[in-house]
């Protein structure tokens, strides 16, 4: 028997718009999910959310619709530390997606060797308070260090205030780091002001990637990516542009689809790649962003 959804939630669009910015040959979608189907893959116990269904296959459908050519699936909270999802995704990819895995302290050898295997090149630790329990940091410590070598890096997920707390706990960590979101900053504060100077200057002086992905989730005044709207979500523009600009050879982009707990708004995905013209505004600086950097990360020694 299946779960009913959590009360409000929204689903992924079901049709999104055709692109005019398109895509350059060999862009990576390293930013999203798959949830369920949970027929198949039940949701975990301890989830604090319960979302539709968002396969494998219709992902797969929307990179090919948005001109994306490899994606990265990214564990989602509500399947917790079971990755079967996630790994089944990936294995049936034929080499075009990698993973990103949630693990247990106590996770083995044989069981990290097995999802290295299948393609998987990271963990994710969940810091966002309303998603997860608070995690102890050794247990996380003790993650990293198994992890370590394996070549793998640490996905971080945090909201901008709790940086001052946890900066010294990421900088001991003993892998590259990936920051989802642009560590989540208040858009509505100013872009030179100290908050995302501070962010800056710790990815500044670590391994640090960043990810300039989920403007939905950021906006304040947006305009949303809907009905056609090309220049969606401008009060977050000038931090993703400040991002790519210092960190050119580190950043990521992703859609983030199927767009987990949103409240106020489902983005069209075709729109939200035409926003991505206005994060990155020349051949190049794009080149890197969308192909160049996730290959680097996720597909060293492969070409696009």
């Amino acid at each position: 028997m299946t779960a009913p959804k959590t009360p409000g939630w929204l689903d992924w669009c079901p049709a999104p718009a055709t692109p005019d910015f398109r895509l350059p040959p060999g862009t990576v979608d390293a930013h999203c999910h798959v949830f369920g189907p949970q027929a198949r893959f039940p949701f975990a116990p301890e989830r604090k959310y319960t979302p539709c269904d968002a396969s494998r296959d219709q992902l797969f459908a929307l990179r090919d619709h948005l001109g994306v050519s490899r994606n990265v699936i990214v564990q989602a909270t509500c399947h917790g530390a079971d990755n079967s999802a996630m790994v089944d995704a990936v294995r049936a990819a034929g080499g075009r997606t990698r993973g990103v895995a949630t693990v247990r302290p106590d996770v083995g050898a044989a069981e990290l060797r097995e999802l290295d295997a299948a393609g998987v090149r990271g963990v994710r630790f969940n810091f966002v308070k309303r998603l997860v329990d608070a995690a102890p940091h050794e247990a996380l410590r003790t993650i990293a260090k198994k992890i370590a070598p394996l070549g793998w890096h640490i996905v971080l997920y945090f909201e901008a205030a709790d940086l001052p707390e946890l900066e010294a706990f990421f900088g001991s960590l003993p892998t590259p780091l990936v920051i989802d979101h642009l560590g989540r900053p208040d858009v509505t504060r100013p872009v030179d002001g100290p908050e995302f100077t501070r962010f800056l200057g710790f990815a500044g002086s670590h391994d640090v990637w960043v990810k300039v992905s989920c403007p939905e989730r950021l906006t304040v005044t947006g305009p949303p990516a809907l009905d056609g709207e090309r220049h969606a979500y401008t009060d977050v523009v000038p931090f993703a542009r400040r991002v790519v600009d210092e960190f050119p050879d580190r950043v990521l982009w992703g859609t983030d689809w199927p767009h987990p707990n949103l409240r106020h708004h489902m983005p069209d995905d075709g729109l939200l790649v035409d926003h991505v013209r206005h994060l990155a505004d020349t051949p190049e600086a794009r080149r890197k962003l969308l192909v160049d950097n996730p290959m680097r990360l996720y597909w060293p020694g492969e070409t696009a």
